[in-house]
């Protein structure tokens, strides 16, 4: 297929509940630098669609212009040979009443384009998906992939308990922790029953786990062996590590569940700060004050919310 070079350019749109709003801007500012609040968002940034537990949709944009018009001229350079296409109206949720554009218009729009593409037309299983979008008084098409949202499948495990991180979290906390998993080293230092692993593996991201007990650490090895995910889970306490990780994921115990003692949240803190470069901490306490004493900066941070319980995701560095 033949099209203008041009610098890469994508569109993402997203959604999210609302107790997960300030959750999904911290990881879009891990990735992209930025957040919106509007569900779309641009950036030269490539992002695989699948890591966001958020991310709906992502364009990558071959052609734009201030009318329709100038799509239908430029789509001609796309050359497919034997190959087929489909081409999906991307329905954008922020336009204003008066430029909201219906579903049978939609699909006018879509016919239109594909008459322009020289191709075969295939709406059943194409080789090719393209995506048409309106947004900022300006059109966009480009190749269009959707969300295969692979941490549904996660919420499925073996072993479970009722104050583990949700999967939605805990894929968020990996992101923020690693954006770019390109020769990063990364440690959940007080992995559970392997969440936090199970979505960082899930993506690629080169993670090793740890826990002081025992029985947790078979729930994590059960888990990861479920869903065919390999690395180093090993029993013990945070102090005895040796090695030192570009990033660790920090799930501190909460005071709820749990006698932690200030000392002791203290004491974890020191060792995340000695073990790695950049931690991702997540605390239903107010721990400003041990996080400085630690030696960490806080860079940035969020609350996300489950009903009553409010957790803090606080990035360190």
């Amino acid at each position: 297929m033949k099209s203008r070079e041009q610098a890469p350019l994508f569109i993402y749109t997203y959604g999210y509940r609302l107790e997960e709003s300030e959750l999904c801007h911290l990881e879009m500012r891990s990735f992209f630098g930025e957040h919106t609040e509007s569900g779309i968002l641009m950036s030269g940034i490539a992002v695989h669609q699948d890591r966001s537990p958020f991310m709906r949709e992502r364009i990558e944009v071959l052609y734009q212009g201030e009318r329709l018009e100038d799509i239908w001229e430029q789509v001609r350079q796309i050359e497919l040979a034997d190959a087929t296409f489909k081409v999906i109206f991307v329905k954008m949720n922020d336009l204003a009443p008066e430029d909201k554009i219906d579903f049978d218009a939609q699909r006018v729009i879509e016919r239109e384009i594909g008459m322009y593409i020289e191709g075969e037309a295939n709406v059943r299983n194409p080789d090719h998906i393209f995506g048409i979008l309106t947004w900022g008084g300006r059109w966009y098409f480009g190749h269009y992939i959707k969300s295969n949202a692979v941490w549904l499948t996660h919420m499925h495990k073996p072993r479970s308990y009722s104050i583990a991180l949700s999967t939605r979290v805990a894929r968020a906390a990996a992101n923020i922790a690693v954006p770019k998993s390109d020769g990063v080293t990364a440690i959940d230092p007080c992995c559970g029953i392997g969440t936090v692993l199970v979505e960082a593996l899930s993506m690629g991201i080169d993670i090793a786990g740890r826990d002081i007990n025992p029985f947790v650490i078979r729930g994590a090895l059960e888990n990861l062996a479920h869903f065919e995910l390999k690395t180093n889970v090993a029993c013990g306490d945070i102090a005895d590590i040796s090695g030192h990780y570009d990033a660790a994921i920090l799930d501190m115990p909460y005071n709820h569940y749990s006698r932690t003692t200030p000392a002791d949240q203290l004491s974890l803190l020191q060792h995340a700060r000695r073990i790695a470069s950049k931690a991702v901490i997540i605390t239903a306490d107010p721990i400003d004050e041990l996080i400085a004493s630690a030696g960490f900066n806080i860079s940035d941070r969020c609350t996300t919310r489950k009903g009553s319980f409010i957790r803090q995701i606080i990035v360190c560095s």
